[in-house]
């Protein structure tokens, strides 16, 4: 398993992230879908501190608003 960890400037500071980072995780089958979804991730302008991982990532949810998705949820730009 491979994750991919981004921080979401746009959804950061407001909504259920007041005051807080919002990272969005998304959780990879193989280490070339974590490409592709590394590759898409640093097309966006409001996505910061792209990184595929193979561990599990833990923030601290006092400071962070963490989303979680699996690569079979993504579609659109996404998978480009």
């Amino acid at each position: 398993m491979y994750y991919v960890t981004m921080t979401d400037r746009f959804m950061s500071g407001w909504g259920l992230a007041r005051g807080k980072a919002n990272k969005l995780v998304i959780e990879c089958d193989t280490y070339d879908q974590a490409a592709q979804v590394e590759r898409a991730a640093k097309r966006r302008p409001e996505m910061r501190r792209v990184s595929i991982r193979a561990s599990k990532p833990y923030y601290r949810n006092a400071h962070v608003l963490t989303s979680w998705k699996h690569y079979n949820e993504l579609g659109g730009p996404w998978l480009e």
